[in-house]
């Protein structure tokens, strides 16, 4: 948070910085911004998300590759906040290559997502992010990200 305590980017910024839509945003707010090198945002994960109806209905849980997705997304925030570009004129980064992905805890209805991403490379308009979430401290899932630069 910044030190007013509001959020580096609402979701009105937010908006503004990914292409993404419902039900495919997957990042709620910016808490922490390091232009460049890191940021933290969040993703509450509530039960009436599309995905939670086909996956384990019995039992809910958020699916891995979604949970990758919002790290991925957040790493698009790092980007989009760091080159402060007009949002109209921005290029999109693809997610181009998941390494070393490990999930250690289940995400259900109720978690509260804190995505940390850190910018560990930038070259040629590719850049790669070590990419950590947790829930309540405990971290649930990690991966490194490769991303790409396309225009948009």
């Amino acid at each position: 948070m910044s030190k007013d305590n509001a959020p580096v980017a609402d979701i009105e910024r937010i908006f503004k910085a990914l292409p993404h839509r419902y039900p495919f945003l997957l990042v709620d707010r910016v808490l922490e911004f390091q232009a460049s090198k890191r940021l933290r945002a969040i993703k509450n994960v509530t039960y009436n998300e599309p995905h939670f109806t086909g996956h384990f209905p019995d039992h809910p849980v958020m699916p891995g590759v979604l949970i990758i997705e919002a790290l991925a997304q957040a790493a698009g925030m790092l980007v989009q906040l760091s080159t402060q570009v007009d949002p109209a004129a921005r290029a999109l980064f693809y997610l181009v290559k998941i390494d070393n992905a490990r999930f250690s805890k289940l995400v259900v209805p109720g978690d509260q997502l804190v995505l940390d991403v850190e910018q560990t490379r930038m070259i040629r308009k590719m850049g790669l992010y070590h990419c950590v979430a947790t829930v309540d401290g405990a971290e649930v899932a990690c991966a490194d990200i490769l991303c790409a630069e396309r225009p948009a």
